[in-house]
């Protein structure tokens, strides 16, 4: 079965009907919130170009890996169980440089890609924190 994310009663309408549909058995699990928005994941990517502009030592994908692994790992563990367990087998007990690498392609391990609008509020506000204290000017979100 198809993800539905319901926002509206229709689809929740829809929901319903698709869970009547489905075949036996199955599994179906209802989470809280919905995905990450597109706004939020074009501002991520101006700020780790930005970040890159005014801080040349280090480029976009390294200053985003740096930030998925410092300010979204902790995030997603701490609300995410099955995220928890995936990190603590596969990436935990890795060094720190190789789990910086693990946070970029190729192997690009999934953090922000799972995140629900307000964990990525929280991931963004702590990106800004994180480089406006280092003096980089970062785009201002429309409030």
């Amino acid at each position: 079965m198809a993800e539905i994310i319901v926002r509206l009663a229709e689809d929740r309408e829809r929901l319903i009907d698709a869970l009547k549909k489905a075949k036996l058995p199955f599994t179906a699990k209802l989470t809280r919130g919905t995905h990450r928005s597109l706004e939020q994941n074009r501002l991520q990517f101006l700020w780790m170009r930005e970040a890159a502009e005014q801080d040349p030592s280090y480029t976009a994908e390294e200053h985003r890996a740096f930030c998925k692994l410092n300010f979204g790992i902790p995030i997603m563990r701490g609300e995410d169980d099955d995220f928890r367990r995936d990190y603590d087998e596969m990436i935990k007990p890795l060094h720190y440089e190789q789990k910086l690498r693990m946070m970029t392609s190729p192997f690009d391990f999934p953090v922000t890609s799972k995140m629900k609008t307000g964990q990525k509020k929280r991931y963004l506000d702590d990106v800004y924190v994180h480089f406006t204290e280092l003096g980089v000017k970062l785009t201002e979100p429309d409030a």
